[in-house]
């Protein structure tokens, strides 16, 4: 049997903290299905076709087999992603305190709507626990330094784009 694992977010952009999840995932699971959340209010700084090429590259850094991870968009609800793809297990990532309370909400009413999908949080390693996607945007847009936060080829994608603004 297959234990596949739903790790959802906006991946915006990738950062070295989301690909710490997705391999500590990969430890636990067979396959992991990472869910970029598409809301029309919000306008992403990159394209899905671009979050989802950064993810697959950050996977050949690492050696993770492509065929292990599928990347999907949503919208709507995450609990029901994670049923339509038959995972059994949501992926949630934890930096501090205060993600663990909010983790543990969403966790709360995540099980009541889906009572076989189970939330597991992940704490962050320690080297990448204060980084964060809205962090990472704000420091590249005043011209900052994100190669510490992020894999080579986002950053290089993150100067091409601030580069056009």
């Amino acid at each position: 049997m297959t234990r596949t694992a739903l790790y959802p977010g906006s991946f915006d952009p990738v950062t070295n903290g989301h690909v710490d999840i997705l391999a500590q995932s990969l430890d636990l699971v067979d396959r992991v299905i990472v869910a970029i959340g598409v809301h029309p209010a919000k306008t992403p700084m990159f394209d899905f076709d671009t979050r989802e090429a950064m993810i697959r590259e950050s996977l050949d850094t690492l050696g993770i087999a492509q065929s292990r991870v599928d990347v999907i968009s949503f919208t709507g609800l995450v609990i029901e992603t994670a049923r339509q793809y038959g995972a059994s297990i949501m992926i949630r990532g934890l930096r501090d305190g205060t993600d663990l309370d909010y983790e543990m909400q969403l966790a709360g009413m995540n099980l009541s709507l889906a009572p076989a999908v189970r939330t597991v949080l992940l704490p962050a390693s320690p080297t990448v626990r204060h980084i964060t996607a809205t962090l990472v945007r704000q420091i590249a847009q005043l011209g900052g330094d994100v190669t510490a936060f992020v894999p080579h080829g986002v950053a290089e994608r993150l100067a091409a784009v601030v580069g056009r603004r």
